[in-house]
């Protein structure tokens, strides 16, 4: 009888899992595709087999009682095993199929990745991907990713990551700009210009740079202070700005390559690296895993393959 009963609250306690891990009804609902309802019911209908209150709520969000965090601890192993199951004969049954929920970077989603998913869905039209666009970094175990794009230097011990590409910081302006008032020979040149940046709290905003030194083989260190009448947290406003003729800005190479491939933008100080400004690598991270599900395996090696190569 007992075994019955049980057997009858296994998606509660799933669901009782998926409420602990999300922290809310309202998100729990949206993680299950169901209604926040839905939940509440199925909650309080576990909480009457077990006699035991297992949710303390309060205006904001949800924690467990004791009891209710012994039972997800020991629930949890089971379901993730019958996940990876499940993903195993699926994966198995012909061509990648399934929903990959990943998040990106603003511009990067923007400019690079969205160009990219035409031919990533003509190759595997059984796959599906949700894509979430914020600059915000996400807790990907816990807000349900499979996947997420980092551009980053430092990624979690607890995760997989696959190096996507490199990249690096360029000083990009309109001709029209420097034709206006000139192009700079030096970093030191810059002092003279509206320069358009990306703010760092609040420090003064500052460009370094290494370059080619006064002896062959030399390297030369420059730290610049800056100034200019435009700053933003997000590289395609920065890139937009300095195509209306505004200064000269300092981008992550994906935000400028489509400027400068087309001419609307031309390189400042090629000659120099820029230094400090932006993480030089890009990734794709997942939440650890005994096991990778066919379609997030494939869209990851579709990826590497097409930005390998990096950008400019």
């Amino acid at each position: 009888m007992l075994k019955v009963e049980v057997e009858r609250l296994w998606t509660h306690l799933h669901w009782l899992a998926i409420l602990a891990e999300q922290g809310t009804y309202t998100a729990a609902a949206i993680r299950l595709g169901v209604s926040k309802s839905a939940v509440s019911q199925r909650i309080a209908e576990l909480e009457k087999a077990t006699g035991l209150s297992l949710v303390l709520r309060t205006t904001r969000s949800v924690r467990l009682t004791d009891a209710g965090n012994a039972l997800v601890r020991d629930v949890r192993s089971a379901y993730e095993q019958i996940a990876c199951s499940f993903s195993d004969v699926r994966d198995s049954a012909g061509a990648a199929r399934g929903l990959i929920r990943l998040t990106a970077p603003v511009a990067f989603a923007r400019q690079q990745l969205i160009p990219e998913l035409a031919g990533f869905f003509k190759e595997y039209p059984e796959v599906k991907v949700q894509l979430d666009v914020s600059d915000h970094i996400s807790s990907i175990a816990s807000e349900g990713f499979d996947l997420a794009v980092r551009h980053s230097n430092q990624i979690p011990d607890t995760h997989v990551a696959w190096r996507l590409c490199a990249t690096h910081s360029v000083l990009v302006a309109t001709r029209s700009y420097l034709e206006k008032f000139g192009e700079p020979q030096s970093p030191e040149d810059l002092i003279e210009h509206n320069c358009l940046y990306y703010p760092r709290g609040n420090d003064t905003p500052a460009w370094a740079f290494e370059g080619p030194g006064p002896s062959q083989g030399a390297e030369k260190r420059l730290t610049v202070p800056i100034k200019g009448t435009f700053a933003t947290n997000n590289s395609e406003a920065l890139r937009d700005a300095a195509l209306t003729d505004l200064g000269i800005a300092l981008l992550p190479d994906f935000s400028a390559q489509a400027g400068l491939k087309s001419g609307a933008l031309v390189q400042v100080l090629p000659t120099w690296k820029i230094v400090g400004a932006f993480p030089e690598d890009i990734y794709l991270v997942r939440p650890y895993s005994a096991h990778v599900p066919r379609a997030v395996s494939v869209f990851v090696e579709y990826l590497r393959g097409r930005f390998t190569a990096g950008f400019i």
